[in-house]
């Protein structure tokens, strides 16, 4: 039986293994690889055995490379009967892991993976790696001779998203992007385009799921929100994004052993407990506010309008910092791979510029959203102002509701990178 065995490493994972690259390095990676798989046939376990390793480098973004470990493995066994396979090669690593399986003069039944790579041996990736990447560890399947039925048949891979015209359009700006962060001579014309191209890139990325968008209306809706605070949270989430990719960026640089992908899930998990932190003390905050009301209205209003406005102008300005915080706390990987690339060619200032242009780009879809949302609550409120008891219960019932709200999405953006842990 033979095995060919492809680990394709992205612009980051290959600046971080750089040091380790030498004569022998092909051969200990494939050695590596040889014995975390397991094969099995007949429910006997079969060793694989090395025939060939090769590792080569490709031109990636942002001048950076990737690398491409090609490892030809044999396993001497008569295959016949049931056969199970498990990778178990660097489990801790997050990324796309696809498993094929083919017959040559036998046939093989009850497959669970398919004949054809859909990434064309990790060349070609789908649209939605970065949403859903294929994660086959395990693979079975029964080997017997060919007889009078013919063919291979093979369980389906579930159909692969595409992603739309915005995306596609995103993914068109990133390379050029990229590939001018990487231009052998950079003029003042390019510089002041990829600049431009950071903005831009910045705002559509922030109009992707995931960057508090959601939790940010609730917040607003809640807490009565106005202009200002949307500019709060953009300024907040763009200073926390440059220092993000900064710090990412030099620890990926100085600890070669630290996963990227894993670092990047951990920063999510850490959003959304913040959110779901910041929802639960804005559902303290309202039924604090709640009873204050009701001693207010027995004790005298000058009182409890006093204590309940000095209270809750406090909460807010930690609150919306926290938001912003929150929505900038994980670093965009192309950021990364900009600042690396850019570090790697001598022009750190110039990463650095691009890196906080990035984050200037998500600020300005973040603080518009914002102000949008602060305008609509106050065309909400005064339509709803005809009709003053309901619009009374419902102005009473919008911080607890909102509150609850926002613990909710945290909590869900928090298991969401959790399990890709």
């Amino acid at each position: 039986m033979e095995n060919l065995a492809v680990v394709d490493l992205a612009e980051l994972p290959t600046l971080q293994a750089r040091t380790e690259v030498d004569a022998t390095y092909a051969s200990r990676r494939c050695a590596a690889l040889a014995a975390a798989q397991r094969l099995t046939v007949g429910g006997a376990a079969v060793p694989w055995r090395v025939v060939r390793a090769g590792h080569a480098y490709t031109p990636g973004q942002g001048g950076l490379r990737t690398s491409r470990l090609t490892c030809d493995l044999v396993a001497e066994t008569a295959v016949s009967g049931a056969v199970t396979f498990t990778d178990g090669f660097e489990q801790d690593r997050i990324g796309w892991r696809e498993i094929t399986a083919t017959g040559a003069g036998v046939r093989l039944a009850d497959a669970t993976v398919p004949q054809s790579s859909v990434s064309g041996e990790l060349r070609r990736y789908p649209d939605d790696l970065l949403t859903s990447p294929l994660d086959q560890r395990t693979a079975s399947f029964t080997v017997s001779r060919l007889g009078a039925g013919t063919g291979t048949p093979t369980s389906g891979t579930p159909g692969l998203s595409v992603g739309g015209p915005v995306g596609e359009a995103l993914d068109a700006l990133d390379r050029t992007f990229t590939g001018l962060v990487g231009a052998d001579s950079l003029t003042v014309p390019l510089g002041l385009l990829a600049l431009g191209l950071a903005v831009v890139l910045g705002a559509g990325h922030a109009l992707i799921p995931g960057h508090g968008k959601t939790v940010m209306a609730a917040y607003l809706a809640g807490r009565r929100g106005r202009p200002r605070d949307a500019l709060v949270v953009g300024a907040t989430v763009t200073a926390t994004h440059t220092v993000g990719v900064l710090a990412v960026g030099l620890a990926l640089s100085v600890f070669t052993a630290l996963a990227g992908e894993s670092v990047l899930a951990w920063l999510g998990v850490a959003g959304g407990v913040l959110i779901a932190a910041i929802g639960l003390r804005l559902i303290h905050t309202a039924r604090r506010s709640r009873n204050a009301q009701a001693v207010g209205h027995g004790h005298g209003h000058g009182h409890g309008h006093g204590h309940g406005h000095g209270h809750g102008h406090g909460h807010r300005r930690s609150g919306l910092v926290g938001l912003g915080v929150a929505g900038g706390l994980v670093p965009s990987p192309s950021a990364l791979v900009v600042l690396l690339g850019a570090v790697a060619l001598g022009r750190t200032w110039f990463g650095v510029a691009l890196v906080t242009a990035y984050g200037v780009g998500m600020a300005a879809t973040l603080t518009v959203t914002g102000l949008l949302l602060v305008k609509l609550v106050d065309r909400l409120e005064a339509r709803a102002s005809a009709g003053r008891r309901l619009a009374a219960r419902l102005s009473g019932a919008a911080p607890l509701g909102t509150a609850v709200m926002v613990v909710l999405l945290g909590a869900g953006l928090a298991l969401r990178s959790a399990v890709t842990l």
